[in-house]
């Protein structure tokens, strides 16, 4: 007697179980598709300082143009802010000027005791690269995707931007290689454009040219603070001529802003009323300017480091060792031997073992693949549910045949 063979499909109670990894997937695809952000948050926590250099002149003539912008190179650069968050912009190399006496260095002092020309000087932008354009592409973000990240301001929604820029100007506008101009306009929608791509949280503009305040006249961008070193119908003029050089080598505006900086470190609490009010026309010999209507904060409650330095919290330590051992346990005495350090730190990860297992049994199943899921993106997860729902639409026609 032939026997037939009866083949069994999956059991029944499987059923809810998938149906409940499906919802499950389901809820997470709409909670994180809800959570996404559509808008910079207005409470972003300030974490990175970026600065943005640029000196939009040639010729031997304008030397004093590069050096302001190397000076106040060195200055961030001294105050805290790394050469990756630095954008360098040089419309012409002085120090290879064949009229240049000091082949390969450029001063800022008759003196000649600083060289602002080191071997550690990293210039982004240089020569016929310092354009109107390549700066509007640096300050929206708007690259060719053959611009390298070191040549690009990778700000977020949680940076001070300092934006300073030198050169020849006018009434709302600012030359570029005395070939092109910079309009007030297109400055204020730069800005606006990098406001709406949540490119920075404060952004302060400093400029350094004849009738800068003008520059700012179109200005309507929230977090912006702008201090130009000449107001409508004033001329910047330089501090000295270096007569070994043949020329000025720096703005009154800029060496009034180092000689503040000069006094300062990283650590300092001065202010940026302080820096602002420390200008003396009479020093000047024009009016400086600052635009504050689009900045909340009180100027003598910023720091000037906000802006000119670094943001990251540094602890003093006599050695690496050390600070790992106060970082971790404050109340170790220093003079302990190595053998108790090991049998210390192997203690501590079987008790990270013990809290980690205990954590996985409290939890129930839900709770794990919502943890292991709670940093997938929502094409992935959403795709995950179609295809789990694909596989029970098959099973429950197969069942039901």
């Amino acid at each position: 007697m032939a026997f037939g063979r009866r083949h069994r499909g999956p059991s029944l109670p499987a059923l809810p179980f998938l149906l409940q990894t499906l919802s499950l997937l389901v809820l997470l695809a709409f909670s994180s598709s809800a959570a996404a952000p559509t808008a910079a948050s207005p409470a972003a926590m300030h974490n990175n300082n970026w600065a943005v250099l640029v000196c939009t002149s040639r010729f031997w003539f304008n030397y004093r143009h590069m050096a302001n912008t190397l000076s106040l190179y060195r200055t961030v650069k001294r105050l805290g802010i790394p050469d990756e968050r630095i954008i360098l912009m040089l419309a012409d190399d002085m120090a290879c000027n064949p009229r240049n006496n000091y082949p390969a260095q450029v001063f800022n002092n008759e003196n000649h005791q600083l060289n602002l020309y080191g071997d550690n000087v990293e210039v982004d932008y240089r020569g016929y690269e310092v354009t109107v354009e390549n700066f509007l592409r640096v300050l929206t973000g708007r690259h060719e995707s053959a611009v390298p990240r070191s040549k690009r301001l990778l700000s977020d929604e949680g940076s001070h931007i300092l934006l300073y820029m030198t050169g020849h100007g006018g009434d709302e506008f600012l030359k570029f290689q005395d070939n092109e101009e910079l309009q007030s306009h297109d400055l204020a929608d730069a800005v606006k454009q990098m406001k709406e791509k949540h490119r920075f949280k404060e952004l302060l503009i400093m400029v350094d040219t004849c009738q800068a305040a003008t520059l700012f006249s179109q200005l309507h961008s929230p977090g912006v603070l702008a201090i130009g070193s000449s107001m409508k119908g004033e001329n910047s003029y330089s501090h000295h001529l270096d007569s070994d050089i043949g020329v000025s080598v720096v703005d009154r505006f800029t060496f009034y802003t180092l000689a503040f900086f000069e006094k300062l470190n990283m650590y300092s609490n001065a202010s940026l009323n302080s820096l602002f009010t420390s200008y003396n026309p009479s020093m000047l010999l024009s009016t400086a300017y600052y635009r504050m209507d689009l900045y909340e904060r009180a100027l003598n409650e910023v720091p000037v480091t906000n802006f000119f330095g670094s943001v990251m919290k540094t602890i003093h330590t006599d050695s690496a060792y050390t600070g790992f051992l106060a970082a971790h346990d404050t109340e170790t005495p220093l003079s302990i031997n190595h053998g108790m350090l090991q049998n210390e730190a192997s203690s501590r990860r079987s008790n990270m073992e013990e809290m980690k297992e205990a954590q996985l049994r409290s939890h129930g199943w839900t709770e794990i693949l919502q943890e292991q899921l709670e940093g997938k993106k929502t094409e992935i997860v959403v795709m995950y549910g179609l295809g789990t729902m694909g596989i029970l639409l098959a099973i429950s026609t197969w069942l039901s045949m």
